[in-house]
């Protein structure tokens, strides 16, 4: 069941949103040749208590830290770690979620460390616009394949793989609720989108096929044929006319 959100469950949503929004933005400078991922997720850590928040991956399925830092081939839930060091030409993937009383906001960026490849840089591009994409099929009266069908239609223009293991979600009072939201499928199809639901959406793509291994640590999720991949992610609210997006920075 897809649960319909409340204006003032919405706001919180937002305030939730916002501190991750917040966070990921002043995050993105400090991701530079020599900085270790677990610096970064120490500064995330910092941030969103210091905005009032609770961090929402931290625990969360014994999950260890706040910051998912997915580097190159990693796709997502990349662990941070005192012994990774970010390189020159990187592009690494961050990805963070935050609880304010009792509702969940969450958000990915991907960001280049330094000058990065022709390849790289597109795939950003194109990952990044497969997202915007996306958020402008979400509309009360559309249908969720719209909007899984606008990454995927996108992604294949510009020849480029969808991650099928790893979908967008609803998102509220958890930080995963109803529905699942892959980045493919027929447009007209799936549940009908109604004001008040509030969803993850979040595109992965990768260079190469999209195959996936995950790593021993039981999280790391990395591309199986060493392609390089890219995230973006924003937590939204359907409304009448379009939608809400709860995640964007000022």
């Amino acid at each position: 069941m897809i649960e319909i959100k409340t204006p003032a469950e919405i706001e919180s949503m937002r305030r939730a949103s916002r501190v991750v929004a917040e966070v990921l933005l002043q995050l993105k400078p400090l991701v530079k040749p020599g900085v270790s991922t677990a610096e970064l997720d120490a500064f995330a850590e910092r941030r969103v208590r210091e905005l009032g928040a609770a961090p929402a991956f931290l625990g969360y399925r014994g999950y260890p830290a706040t910051l998912c830092v997915s580097i190159n081939e990693e796709i997502v839930h990349g662990i941070p770690s005192p012994k990774r060091f970010v390189k020159a030409g990187d592009i690494v993937s961050l990805d963070m979620g935050a609880v304010v009383d009792g509702f969940y906001g969450d958000a990915a960026v991907t960001v280049a460390a330094g000058e990065v490849s022709g390849g790289a840089r597109r795939l950003m591009e194109v990952t990044r616009a497969s997202l915007e994409r996306a958020l402008s099929k979400v509309r009360a009266g559309a249908r969720l394949g719209d909007v899984c069908h606008a990454v995927e239609e996108h992604a294949a223009a510009n020849g480029m793989s969808v991650v099928r293991e790893f979908t967008g979600h609803g998102i509220g009072r958890r930080l995963h609720e109803e529905p699942s939201i892959p980045n493919y499928g027929r447009a007209g199809s799936g549940p009908l989108l109604k004001t008040g639901m509030t969803l993850a959406i979040e595109p992965m793509l990768c260079l190469g096929r999209a195959d996936v291994v995950v790593k021993n640590d039981g999280w790391t999720a990395v591309s199986a044929d060493g392609s390089l991949a890219a995230h973006y992610e924003h937590t939204v609210a359907v409304t009448e006319d379009g939608c809400d997006v709860l995640s964007r920075a000022d």
